[in-house]
């Protein structure tokens, strides 16, 4: 968590320079799909002032996408340009003819319509896979929690009779795509949800850190099972964690 909507979290910035310039290796993996990696890596930069490039981007809609078989057909989009681009990068076709559709990737769309669920729900009970970015049911802003991704997801699910395949945080997908990139030793994850950065984090045997500039305010409530190995206010106090 380095920023919260339109807002770099305080110090974030400096924070991931003093954590670069000690040897760590950043990746910003992220379950929103609705911007390219890109895009992204610019938020990042504007937001907090570090100088992320799209190569550190790992996002739920390349996750999404790699799901998808190289020549399987065309692909039925809910989401943002994020999913469209990782599509195109990768060569897959879309179509808006949800009896063509191969797939529907469902991501966050803050512009969906009645018609959008429509053609998506037609696609998946015509066949098409369903596969989600991620079912985040929710996203934290400076004015509270507003609907997630999964809000969307949930409500195809409810119309098709169908449970999605999940491509985000914390699924086999993304973390396959993390694992590619990391060089041997320890990881350290850094997350505000409990549900998708600490359940990744100790799926694949990883460090995990929750900060309290998110979705979780009370670390006291996260299930047994899913409790970090540490806590911390933000992401600013993670370099003197590291090396007190």
């Amino acid at each position: 968590m380095v920023y919260l909507a339109g807002q770099g979290v305080p110090d974030a910035g400096q924070a991931l320079t003093r954590l670069e310039e000690a040897g760590y290796v950043l990746f910003f993996v992220t379950n929103n799909s609705t911007r390219s990696s890109q895009v992204t890596a610019a938020r990042i930069e504007e937001l907090t002032g570090y100088p992320a490039w799209a190569a550190q981007v790992i996002g739920s809609a390349q996750a999404a996408v790699a799901m998808v078989p190289e020549g399987a057909g065309p692909v039925l989009v809910v989401g943002g340009s994020g999913i469209r681009e990782a599509m195109a990068r990768a060569g897959v076709p879309e179509t808006e003819d949800p009896r063509a559709a191969h797939a529907v990737i469902v991501g966050l769309d803050t512009g969906i319509t009645y018609e959008r669920l429509r053609d998506a729900v037609v696609a998946v009970r015509s066949g098409a896979r369903f596969i989600a970015t991620n079912t985040d049911a929710t996203y934290p802003t400076p004015d509270g929690l507003w609907p997630g991704a999964g809000a969307m997801v949930a409500a195809i699910q409810v119309a098709a009779g169908t449970e999605p395949e999940i491509a985000g945080k914390p699924h086999p997908a993304i973390r396959s795509l993390i694992r590619a990139r990391l060089a041997p030793g320890p990881v350290w994850v850094v997350g505000d949800r409990p549900e998708t950065d600490l359940a990744m984090a100790k799926a694949e045997g990883w460090t995990s850190v929750l900060v309290l500039t998110g979705v979780v305010r009370d670390p006291g409530g996260i299930p047994e099972g899913l409790r970090p190995d540490l806590v911390l206010r933000s992401i600013a106090d993670l370099p003197e964690a590291l090396h007190p």
